[in-house]
């Protein structure tokens, strides 16, 4: 007589204490679990309501502005700085972190505030206006800390004896006296004196920061100008291929040190290559475009805002069509701002909401709104890519996250992995009609919701007319036209 015991090693089926999980050993075999994917299914469906129930993506106001918030720059190495610039020529510089303000100066510009943008050592920030003049500020940001993290930074000679005062209160929560010794500092520099300041014939609409060197570019009523730190007239100026219309939006490329991308006024797109005098191409739309963003993961490849209510990506290699076109607004899209991982970027529209795409989806993933939030002027992707700040009509700034149903702060590990399961789950299922449905589904203002359905039914009578007279002309003497092809009106090379 056979007799087979089961051996069992007390450390791996035993706890150490009463605190401790309780192990449980469980047969993998398929054919044991004859439930299984209906049993994930319920899974995917509970998970798909759970993230709509932890949706609350708002995260903080910021009051300050007396105006409209027309422009914003985040820096590009630093988590914290964020500058802002209004409709009555103010700007601020805020802290992220603390959420308030860490400078300002109320008589910036004697007229508004089109385009603020931070140098690469993130020592200094510039800022256009429609005054006709340019001006170069410096940028004397503390990060929030408390005191052994201020001391630290006072040994590296970061912080300046004569802007002490405006360092943020310590996290640690003995912050009142230095909450009284900032507003005091703040009340004695109201209006601080710009480091360096350029005046032109024309008003400017926008500005970029070379992403390397010490150049930046304006975009003008008449053309595009590349600027230096140390010249007082531009070093290189582009008009327009025709006629003299004036350039909205100017962006340097990230990887190309000498490639710029612009709007105008007369619905075109244009690239110019700093190396040589003349404008490289250029392509007409049907409508203007308001924006333009590099992706910066695939410098390539960039997304403009238009006021036909849609986005457009373009491969710079080839802008005959568009790679893709992203559809959801109901009002024109006058801001984006890119993500760092070059995977998703925010759009700020007329429509009083922000919407999320992913880089290869025409749907959005996501759409925030508030009921006070106006215009949508200005979007930005925080450095780590967590959180998205709009600027708006309203002269408020607001935080938003960039996962509306993602915790704040450390998670445990336990935590961590029950949310990468649900995920995971989600993704697998998404394309049944249950899970779909609820992940999804938006509840939407009713403005947007009645211009929504309109669009729906001039969309689809505009398809069921271009049909018809397909059907009923000639073969072949009127052809099927593409909706990104549609797009494009004519291309200049």
């Amino acid at each position: 007589m056979k007799i087979k015991a089961l051996s069992r090693s007390v450390e791996g089926n035993t706890r150490s204490n009463s605190g401790d999980i309780k192990k449980l050993s469980r047969n993998l075999d398929p054919k044991h679990k004859p439930l299984e994917r209906a049993r994930e299914y319920t899974r995917a469906v509970t998970s798909a309501k759970l993230e709509r129930m932890f949706a609350k993506p708002f995260v903080a106001a910021l009051e300050g502005h007396v105006d409209s918030v027309a422009c914003s720059a985040a820096s590009r190495g630093h988590l914290c700085p964020f500058v802002t610039g209004g409709v009555d020529g103010e700007i601020r510089v805020w802290d992220l972190a603390s959420r308030r303000t860490v400078w300002n100066n109320k008589t910036s510009h004697t007229g508004a505030v089109n385009g603020v943008c931070i140098s690469n050592d993130g020592k200094s920030f510039f800022s256009c206006s429609t005054d006709k003049t340019i001006k170069q500020w410096g940028l004397g940001v503390k990060m929030a800390g408390g005191r052994k993290e201020k001391r630290k930074r006072k040994e590296k000679g970061v912080l300046d004896s004569d802007s002490d005062g405006d360092s943020d209160s310590d996290s640690d929560g003995d912050s009142d006296s230095e909450v009284k010794k900032s507003s005091t500092s703040s009340d004695s520099s109201k209006n601080p004196a710009p480091l360096n300041s350029w005046l032109f014939s024309d008003t400017f609409k926008s500005m970029d920061h070379h992403w390397n060197e010490e150049q930046f570019a304006t975009a003008s009523d008449e053309a595009v100008q590349v600027w230096s730190h140390h010249r007082s007239n531009p070093i290189q100026t582009y008009e327009p291929f025709n006629g003299t219309d004036s350039c909205n939006v100017v962006r340097w490329n990230p990887s190309e040190r000498s490639l710029l991308a612009h709007t105008s006024s007369d619905r075109g797109i244009g690239l110019h290559d700093t190396r040589a005098s003349s404008s490289l191409r250029k392509t007409v739309l049907r409508m203007r475009s308001n924006c333009l963003e590099w992706n910066p993961m695939e410098p390539m490849n960039f997304v403009v805002g238009n006021e036909d209510h849609n986005c457009y990506s373009f491969d710079m290699r080839k802008l005959s069509q568009p790679t893709m076109v992203h559809k959801g607004h109901v009002g024109a899209v006058l801001s984006i701002g890119w993500s760092s991982t070059g995977r998703e970027f925010v759009t700020g529209s007329y429509d009083r909401t922000i919407r999320i795409f992913n880089y290869r989806s025409g749907t959005s993933r996501d759409s925030y709104y508030a009921k006070r939030m106006q215009r949508v002027f200005c979007v930005n992707y925080t450095a780590d890519a967590k959180f998205i700040v709009s600027g708006s009509d309203d002269t408020n700034l607001r935080i938003w996250k960039a996962r509306s149903n993602e915790k704040l702060g450390q998670q445990l590990v336990r935590e961590e992995r029950a949310t990468n399961y649900r995920n995971t789950l989600v993704k697998k299922f998404e394309h049944m009609p249950e899970v779909r449905n609820i992940v999804k589904s938006r509840n939407m203002p009713k403005f947007v919701k009645k211009q929504t359905a309109m669009a729906q039914i001039q969309h689809a009578s505009a398809k069921r007319k271009e049909g018809n007279i397909i059907k009923h002309s000639k073969k072949g003497s009127v052809a099927w036209k593409g909706e990104r092809a549609k797009a494009i009106v004519k291309e200049y090379e």
